[in-house]
């Protein structure tokens, strides 16, 4: 089975990531290796994918695969944004990013918000043609958090069709639904038809 690095040092990503490419690939997380990370200095998903991509890539000679993701807020013009994971200060918990965000949408009737995901595949550090994929997964803000699955803003992110927060789905269909699912689910397909 092919090896491939995952390039985020999140816990929680990596487990769902494992969870989603068992009997394709054998994943390795970036922090197994003690790749040493970079600053996300890019503008975009995509471009912090790219660079956390390229980094692990380049320390371990493996191919990686990178995501980058977060919460974007209509009410809030797009915040969190790339700042999701830090959203509250550099080092912030999960609990002070969401309650950061639950502060600044006190007075805003518009709930409406977006989880996006920007997942990349390198064949090597250099590779000029890497897979890129962006993927959006639609909900509205809750005004208290609910539920103790997954992690970040799922427990306030409310899914209309399934009358539940992220964080009381079930991983495995979580893992099918989300944008981080989704974004997977095309980068798996792109890279068997190419192999």
């Amino acid at each position: 089975m092919k090896k491939i690095i995952l390039a985020t040092g999140n816990p929680g990503k990596v487990r769902e990531l494992n969870a989603m490419l068992k009997g394709h690939y054998s994943v390795v997380s970036q922090k197994d290796l003690q790749v040493r990370e970079v600053p996300e200095t890019g503008s975009s998903f995509i471009e912090n994918a790219l660079i956390k991509a390229r980094n692990a890539s380049l320390q371990t000679k493996l191919p990686a695969l990178a995501d980058d993701s977060g919460l974007e807020v209509d009410a809030l013009n797009g915040e969190p944004g790339i700042y999701s994971a830090r959203y509250a200060g550099e080092g912030a918990t999960d609990e002070e990013n969401v309650a950061k965000l639950l502060l600044n949408m006190e007075h805003h009737n518009n709930r409406q918000a977006y989880f996006c995901c920007a997942m990349v595949f390198v064949n090597d550090a250099e590779d000029l043609n890497p897979i890129i994929v962006e993927r959006r997964w639609k909900g509205e803000l809750l005004r208290e958090p609910i539920g103790t699955n997954g992690f970040g803003y799922d427990p306030i992110f409310y899914l209309q069709d399934f009358s539940c927060s992220s964080a009381q789905l079930k991983p495995e269909v979580k893992n099918k639904i989300s944008h981080r699912g989704l974004a997977l689910n095309d980068l798996l397909g792109e890279l068997l038809s190419i192999e």
